[in-house]
């Protein structure tokens, strides 16, 4: 089993905190994001982990990681980001935003997973969404999942809370067929795309689309990915209010109810 954690972005919404490094570097709770992540996997006997920078990337000096650039990141989105690391998904392959936290038991419960396609799911987003949101709709997106337990909509723009079932983490797992089926997809969609629309996403071009769009995409193909349920136990560090709240929850003992961070 082996890791890609995607890093490339520039985290404008963290500013001035990622005006020297890029996201991932970004310091919560005594250690950097990355830091975290690495000691996850690390407990779980996890030390093949890849790292696909962009912004700043000099700043990720982690001799024992593999680091691939992507130097596009300025124009790239995440699955771009992806597949700048593609010789490194293989038989087992997690796949990380570079952006969050999560609790071992959350780790865990995606490596338990035996399905193709293995998506974390926060079923108790709501709650969470409303600490960092005056409006949860307004940055909240579709996420269906139908009685076998797999997901039928993700990512896309809704209008009501009552049609969402959860929210999607950014960790999520690729494996047996599963990632011969992952890369397939992608270069059908990115030679399709060069007719003038992007099959993943008709608003953007290829290059932009998000990791959500390739998803919703595989779905709509027909193929199944498996919802990994979770309640809490995650953080995603996205803007510079993230970082504010977290920090002031962490002081004032509110922060567990979310993520532990002696788990």
């Amino acid at each position: 089993m082996n890791v890609i954690i995607l890093a490339a972005g520039k985290g404008e919404r963290l500013r001035p905190l990622t005006n020297d490094k890029p996201k991932c570097m970004v310091e919560l709770f005594g250690k950097s994001i990355l830091e975290w992540q690495i000691d996850t996997f690390q407990k779980f006997g996890i030390k093949d982990i890849t790292i696909v920078t962009g912004y700043k990337s000099e700043s990720i000096k982690y001799h024992e990681l593999n680091l691939i650039k992507n130097p596009e990141f300025d124009s790239t989105n995440m699955v771009e980001t992806l597949f700048y690391a593609r010789e490194k998904l293989c038989d087992e392959t997690i796949v990380s935003y570079g952006d969050i936290l999560f609790q071992d038991d959350v780790l865990k419960g995606i490596i338990d997973s035996n399905a193709d396609f293995s998506v974390v799911v926060d079923k108790n987003w709501l709650e969470y969404w409303k600490i960092r949101n005056d409006n949860p709709l307004n940055d909240a997106e579709s996420l269906n999942i139908n009685s076998n337990g797999y997901i039928t909509s993700i990512g896309q723009k809704v209008e009501n809370i009552e049609e969402i079932q959860g929210q999607y983490i950014g960790l999520m797992k690729f494996q047996k067929t599963g990632v011969s089926k992952l890369i397939s997809f992608y270069d059908e969609s990115k030679k399709s795309s060069l007719s003038g629309i992007n099959p993943l996403n008709k608003n953007l071009k290829f290059q932009n689309s998000y990791m959500t769009d390739l998803l919703n995409a595989m779905i709509l193909e027909g193929h199944n990915l498996k919802s990994i349920n979770t309640h809490n136990g995650w953080l995603e560090i996205d803007t510079l209010s993230d970082f504010d709240l977290y920090q002031k929850m962490f002081h004032d003992g509110t922060l567990s109810k979310f993520f532990n961070v002696s788990n």
